[in-house]
């Protein structure tokens, strides 16, 4: 969050658009006057100061340029296949003079939604076997069985994690930076600043 913030020189009248957050994150920068948090209704936190709305962020219900950044910390792998990723990734582009859009990296070794290393490298069915028996996550966590049973379908469903030659051509002028851990990308981010 600070280096987002310097990045873009976030003052309290930064008007931000969050696609698919939560209040927390904003807990490291305070309160910013223009903070709008789309997410779905069920994943609503109401807060002092954040406006709040429910939608898709495949299909943003505001104007073109509405915002000056647009800002997305892993989401946009949650949203469905590359058709629903590409809908996303003009989405933000659209209503954003500039944005940010975090996501985990394909190729970093440990599967960050299920912490279970070397998982999204194996053939679909390879994958769907193991993630319905074990798990990281659910030995960590120790979900109840209708999460696990959720979150599980949702992994296997759902979740498209996206490397850099896919971040680069979903938001084409954008700066791709690899955030590292351990010397290894463990996560992307495109950003584009305003022109």
């Amino acid at each position: 969050m600070r280096r987002f913030a310097r990045t873009f020189a976030i003052t309290a009248e930064t008007r931000v658009l969050d696609v698919g957050g939560t209040a927390m994150n904003w807990d490291y920068l305070g309160v910013l006057s223009g903070l709008v948090v789309l997410n779905e209704e069920r994943e609503r936190r109401d807060k002092a100061g954040i406006v709040w709305v429910a939608g898709d962020g495949c299909s943003l219900p505001f104007r073109d340029g509405a915002f000056d950044i647009v800002f997305s910390n892993s989401v946009i792998e949650h949203v469905g296949g590359p058709e629903r990723q590409r809908a996303f990734a003009n989405e933000i582009a659209r209503v954003g003079r500039a944005y940010w859009v975090q996501t985990p990296n394909r190729w970093f070794p440990v599967e960050p939604h299920l912490l279970t290393p070397f998982l999204h490298w194996l053939p679909a069915g390879m994958r769907a076997a193991l993630a319905r028996r074990f798990t990281v996550w659910q030995w960590i966590t120790r979900p109840s069985p209708d999460r696990r049973a959720f979150y599980i379908e949702h992994f296997l469903r759902d979740i498209h994690l996206l490397g850099p030659a896919e971040m680069e051509l979903l938001f084409p002028g954008a700066r791709v930076i690899r955030e590292r851990f351990l010397g290894v990308t463990k996560s992307l981010v495109a950003a584009r600043r305003s022109a």
